[in-house]
């Protein structure tokens, strides 16, 4: 598997170019801003890209979506109950940045428990709300892509419209900490960390 992370945007999102060693397939997970500077990763890195995924609707994560697509032609994909976020610029809230956040509606709405192949590679989504009622995990083999769900030491904020930090911390305990200790956990923001490691020292987790 072939992980490409580089940070976007103002507010320096996380944007992942997961890719298939093989078959030099990939997906680009949150592309948040900033699609020429992806796209030179992309090239370099010899990839084609086949998927593009918003791990949720927030302006930070899905600024890109439009510039991606017409470079790729690949597939836009958003859960369901975020997919009116893509196209209303108060619920992506990018209307609080004087922007009218209306870029282009999803070609594929996901749920829980489908699967995403990238080339020799299968990721199963997990339904993760609490941050957005939409909010998704993409599960692979020892990596999970959590978007704004869980963090190193940290949690998403549930004070935007849509938040819900019960289903938060329910959607981390019963869907993510399940997973082995050693998955590789790459957040929307911030450095990597690991499941066992949350399970451990995170304050939120272990109360």
């Amino acid at each position: 598997m072939i992980i490409k992370a580089l940070q976007v945007g103002m507010i320096g999102t996380n944007c992942f170019i997961v890719g298939c060693s093989q078959t030099k397939e990939a997906m680009i997970i949150d592309p948040g801003d900033e699609g020429p500077k992806i796209m030179d990763v992309v090239k370099k890195s010899g990839l084609k890209v086949t998927a593009i995924v918003n791990t949720h609707g927030h302006w930070d994560h899905v600024g890109a979506n439009q510039k991606i697509k017409e470079l790729t032609g690949a597939p836009l994909m958003i859960h369901e109950k975020d997919a009116a976020f893509l196209t209303d610029g108060k619920l992506n809230m990018a209307s609080f940045m004087r922007d009218e956040g209306k870029g282009p509606a999803a070609d594929i709405m996901l749920r829980e428990g489908d699967e995403i192949k990238v080339g020799q590679l299968a990721f199963k989504i997990l339904h993760t709300p609490g941050h957005t009622p939409g909010g998704i995990s993409l599960v692979g083999d020892k990596v999970v892509f959590v978007g704004d769900t869980l963090f190193l030491g940290s949690i998403g904020r549930t004070d935007l419209p849509g938040g819900d930090f019960k289903a938060l911390i329910e959607s981390i305990k019963v869907k993510l900490l399940p997973l082995d200790d050693d998955f590789l956990v790459c957040p929307g923001h911030g450095p990597e960390t690991s499941i066992g490691k949350e399970k451990k020292s995170n304050p939120f987790l272990i109360q």
